[in-house]
C-alpha cells in the first residue's frame, strides 16, 4: 500500500535541486503528486506531496537524507489521513497598501480568530509608479467556515482594510453546482 508524505526541501539556491529531488523519488518508485516551489533571497524552498511503496519508504528516506551531501536539507512528514473538509469554501484576499511592519500579522491574526485558515499566501514589495512609495501586495487563498457568513467576512476585511490604511477585496470561489 502507497504512504503519502509531504516533503519540504530547502538550499541555498542553485541549478539542478528539482533534478536531485525527482531523481532520488524516482529511484525509489515514489509518484510526485503536487508541489509548491519558490526561490526568494537566493534561498530555495519546496514542499512537495509524494507516494511511495510502503517497502520502499526506508530506502527513499535513507537516499533523501544523502542528498544534505549536495547541500539539499528535506524533512519528511508522513501525511494523516483526514476526511475532507466539510462545510468549508475557497476565498481569495487581495490587499494592497503602502508598506509598513506587521501587515500580515493583523490579516493572519483576524482570520485565525475567525477559524478562517491562509491555505496560501504570497507577498511582494514594490515602488508604485506614480509616487516611488513602497507598496505591498498579498494574495492568499482562505478556507472559510460556513458559519461565518459572507456579510461577516466582508466587515471584518473592511474594519482590518480601515485600521491598516489598505485595500481589501475578497472573491468567492465558484463552487461546481450539484447534478
Amino acid at each position: 500500500m502507497p504512504v503519502t508524505l509531504v516533503l519540504t526541501a530547502t538550499s541555498p539556491d542553485k541549478p539542478g535541486l528539482i533534478d536531485l529531488l525527482s531523481t532520488t523519488l524516482a529511484a525509489h518508485g515514489a509518484n510526485w503528486q503536487q508541489s509548491r516551489m519558490a526561490t526568494l533571497g537566493g534561498q530555495f524552498a519546496g514542499l512537495l506531496q509524494a507516494s511511495v511503496p510502503e517497502k520502499k519508504l526506508a530506502a527513499l528516506e535513507s537516499g533523501l537524507e544523502g542528498l544534505r551531501r549536495e547541500g539539499l536539507t528535506v524533512t519528511i512528514a508522513a501525511e494523516p489521513v483526514r476526511a475532507p473538509a466539510l462545510g468549508l469554501r475557497r476565498v481569495k484576499l487581495e490587499t494592497t497598501g503602502q508598506d509598513r511592519p506587521g501587515i500580515i500579522k493583523e490579516i493572519a491574526h483576524a482570520l485565525a480568530t475567525r477559524g478562517i485558515s491562509i491555505d496560501e499566501l504570497e507577498s511582494t514589495c514594490a515602488s508604485a509608479s506614480w509616487s516611488g512609495e513602497v507598496m505591498f501586495k498579498v494574495t492568499a487563498e482562505l478556507s472559510v467556515p460556513a458559519d461565518v457568513a459572507t456579510e461577516q467576512l466582508c466587515a471584518l476585511l473592511e474594519n482590518l482594510g480601515n485600521e491598516l490604511m489598505v485595500d481589501i477585496a475578497i472573491e468567492e470561489e465558484r463552487l461546481p453546482s450539484s447534478p
